[in-house]
């Protein structure tokens, strides 16, 4: 398999159109070559490349920020002299005199498959911003680790923010550069968009089903995403950042695992396995205990349990871990009707909202939860209504078959 960045720096004709041009980049820690070059350095090294400016999404260009809405700065690069802008500090939307730097804008950026993942935010917003200021777009496309699946609630309208850039599902089934096309299409863009493709990509064979296991070195977006795993639960296991349950963040497995000092792991299994058992398929689920080393519950004890999807156990069509974590927030919350489970604090820019439903774009499932009467089957009726008309949505926009 080959990303368009290991397409675009051996084939000249493919780079040819930027000649004369002046080429900013927009890239993280995971922009890199086959042999692990950053694309920063890559462009760099090609003489008929003028780099101008690089900008970096949330977490910075090189990737330093741990948590969420912990800014970055802008500051000029110490090796290649180029201004780098932050699109997730002072601004996330790139200004004019930031568009002003540039001629051709590559983005080259890994993304996890997950609406809530800035990445694709910031991809919306730049591409609206070139269309206004007259720039061309270039997506350097890579593989959507978690493959082609489709599954959650969309998006629904007045709940656009920066984890949620439109009306999608929460598990996407698309590349950076199919959903660049998507957006196009959707918002209605007279931009110059360009998407270098991806070669050898196979979304459905096993067993990476989207990523290239074996092929290619894993190189964390961001620095809580360390390996296949953590991509493959995170359609479920971001919704923990609106609870108070800990999502692994201070452990050595962030958001493949979820508990707090006062969880039943034992219980809590139980539970999910009476309500819903379809809804734990395609994984193993282990109760475990963790002590966070920082982020919530730092230095506590805590029970919870482990979603492992790396075993032959693992069903990439089965797998659902948007409807398994739904389904751990239902059991707890009839185990404990009165447990705090919702946080409440501005949650990615976005105030007046629980973050819950900033996260969900909309309220739909937090009322399925805590709606004692509610049954599994209602939420699966919302969200399988969602899905079809998605997967209808996307199919003109799918590249690789």
């Amino acid at each position: 398999m080959k990303t368009g960045l290991d397409r675009l720096l051996a084939d000249p004709a493919l780079r040819a159109p930027l000649a004369g041009r002046r080429v900013a980049l927009l890239a993280h820690p995971a922009s890199v070559t086959t042999d692990l070059t950053h694309a920063l350095d890559a462009l760099a090294g090609l003489p008929e490349i003028r780099l101008t400016a690089a900008f970096g999404p949330q977490h910075g260009l090189r990737g330093d920020k741990q948590d969420n809405m912990v800014e970055s700065a802008d500051y000029v690069d110490p090796v290649h002299g180029i201004p780098v802008f932050s699109l997730y500090g002072e601004v996330r939307r790139p200004t004019a005199a930031m568009l002003d730097t540039f001629d051709v804008l590559l983005v080259d950026l890994q993304d996890l498959g997950c609406r809530i993942y800035t990445f694709i935010t910031t991809l919306r917003y730049v591409l609206e911003d070139a269309t206004r200021a007259g720039k061309a777009v270039w997506v350097l496309d890579r593989p959507n680790p978690v493959g082609r699946p489709v599954e959650g609630l969309t998006l629904r309208p007045g709940y656009e923010s920066f984890v949620g850039a439109g009306p999608l599902p929460m598990r996407h089934g698309l590349t950076l550069g199919e959903l660049a096309a998507w957006f196009v299409h959707a918002l209605g863009l007279d931009v110059e968009l360009e998407v270098v493709p991806l070669s050898g990509w196979a979304p459905d064979a096993a067993p990476g089903y989207g990523w290239p296991l074996g092929a290619r070195e894993w190189v964390n977006p961001s620095p809580n995403a360390p390996n296949l795993s953590m991509a493959r639960c995170y359609p479920g296991t971001v919704m923990l950042e609106g609870t108070t349950l800990s999502e692994g963040r201070g452990t050595t497995r962030p958001l493949e695992l979820f508990g707090a000092p006062d969880v039943d792991p034992a219980a809590l299994l139980a539970r999910m396995q009476t309500l819903a058992p379809r809804w734990l398929a395609g994984c193993r689920i282990r109760p475990c205990w963790f002590e966070p080393t920082f982020h919530k519950h730092v230095g506590q004890l805590c029970g919870g349990l482990q979603v492992h999807v790396a075993s032959p156990a693992y069903g990439h069509a089965a797998f659902r871990p948007w409807r398994l974590q739904a389904l751990a927030f239902k059991a707890l919350r009839g185990l404990r009707p009165d447990y705090p489970l919702w946080r409440d604090f501005p949650y990615e820019y976005t105030s007046g909202r629980l973050p819950i439903d900033v996260i969900n774009g909309s309220d739909l499932l937090r009322r399925w939860v805590d709606d004692q009467a509610s049954t599994p089957g209602d939420l699966d009726a919302l969200a399988t209504a969602d899905e079809a008309a998605w997967l209808d949505e996307r199919a003109p926009f799918l590249r690789y078959r």
